[in-house]
């Protein structure tokens, strides 16, 4: 009872407090308190944001929610007319792309060379698309930079990734491969195994996913003449699940069909590159050391102003215990004016930064050159944020709070030290 007792008075003289303060004061505390917050959130979000952008970019732009592959020892999924045949009675598939996949060398310039010349020369994954199916896929049409997308007509035509042409790409190195001179119109050469096909590009895409920046795409039925596959056979499905389908339960449908048998069935968080979720982690650990070296200034900022205000009224701390309120009671008061300023600020920043930042970052991503970066911020880990927030600062105001109460009270009261 004394206790709850306490907890009262203490809350009473908080409130008393926090009402007769400088409006200055407290407004300046609670800017420091949404700062700190701000930076517990932002800064861990952005760095992870960073690798989310990449990953969301290949998720959407190329893998889909579930890609199927060829197994690590085939050049081909074997028997993919079966797999596309199941996938096609399957309720849970919103749409999918079959693709055919080969390794190829891109030659440009090969009508003027001179015997004398430096063939003008990449290499390129060839991937064979069905125009439209692609497109409801990964919106291949969207992310055109020059020129037009294919159309199933399209015979001798090709869309190449930008980060193949050196107009683009001015990376001065000799182990980076890319094309001079190629533009929408000009006349390439594409080389598989040594079949060669002179084409004609239609079109560039501009893409932060490397299989779609340094690939060359080209309708199906010619990359299936030019890489000699009358099987039907195809290198990659990727496949879009319609809305709230879980792709894992979704892959594991696939499984007990027995596609993996013959495939590779991944998930788009399966099929990331372990480089990536090794960045993730990596970031996500940076951001929260810098986090808690704005977590230990804030605790030190609710410190000072608390130690500094207990200080100062100390003569009427001596007083409040003089008459009987018990000293616990007033610890109590300066915690309550902590977690006022932690709740207060921490307010504001969840509005801030799921009102403002986060809509922002989705409409207006950071521009860097492997990734759109976003904010990410997790909910549950924000909210844990906020009560680590909330418990160092009640920490950080106990302590001087304590450090003035257990001062003798005649002292306290006549200022003696």
């Amino acid at each position: 009872m004394s206790i709850l007792l306490n907890i009262k008075i203490g809350f009473f003289l908080a409130w008393r407090q926090i009402r007769r303060s400088n409006p200055w004061t407290t407004g300046l505390i609670v800017f420091v308190m949404i700062l700190t917050f701000l930076n517990l959130v932002v800064v861990s979000g952005i760095l992870v944001g960073l690798i989310e952008g990449s990953i969301a970019a290949y998720h959407a732009q190329f893998t889909g929610d579930v890609i199927i592959s060829s197994l690590d020892n085939k050049a081909y999924i074997e028997g993919s007319p079966n797999i596309i045949n199941i996938l096609k009675d399957m309720p849970d598939v919103k749409s999918f792309s079959a693709r055919y996949t080969s390794g190829s060398l891109v030659e440009a310039n090969y009508q003027t060379k001179k015997e004398t010349d430096k063939a003008n020369t990449a290499s390129a994954q060839l991937i064979g698309i069905n125009p439209a199916d692609e497109n409801s896929v990964t919106g291949l049409s969207g992310h055109m930079l020059e020129g037009n997308y294919l159309t199933p007509n399209d015979y001798d035509k090709v869309l190449v990734g930008y980060f193949l042409l050196k107009q683009y790409v001015a990376i001065d190195s000799p182990d980076f491969q890319s094309l001079k001179n190629v533009y929408v119109g000009t006349k390439i050469r594409i080389s598989v195994n040594g079949v060669m096909r002179e084409v004609t590009v239609k079109g560039i895409l501009r893409s932060k996913v490397d299989n779609v920046r340094r690939g060359i795409f080209m309708i199906d039925s010619e990359v299936k003449s030019l890489i000699g596959r009358d099987d039907g056979n195809v290198g990659q499905i990727a496949i879009v699940l319609k809305n709230g389908v879980d792709p894992i339960a979704f892959k594991q449908k696939l499984i007990l069909a027995g596609i993996d048998k013959s495939a590779k069935v991944q998930t788009y968080a399966d099929a990331q590159p372990q480089f990536l979720k090794d960045i993730v982690a990596t970031f996500r650990t940076l951001g929260n050391f810098l986090s808690s070296i704005g977590l230990v200034v804030s605790s030190i900022t609710i410190f000072i102003v608390i130690f500094i205000n207990a200080l100062t009224r100390r003569k009427f701390i001596g007083i409040l215990k003089g008459i009987g309120i018990n000293g616990q009671a007033i610890e109590f008061s300066y915690m309550f004016q902590s977690i006022f300023y932690a709740l207060v600020g921490s307010i504001v920043g969840l509005i801030l930064v799921y009102v403002v930042l986060v809509p922002l970052f989705v409409a207006h991503p950071i521009n860097f050159p492997f990734s759109d970066g976003i904010l990410v911020a997790p909910l549950g880990e924000t909210l844990v944020r906020m009560a680590l927030l909330i418990i160092s600062t009640i920490i950080a105001g106990y302590i001087p709070s304590r450090m003035i109460v257990r001062k003798n009270t005649l002292d306290s009261i006549l200022g003696r030290n």
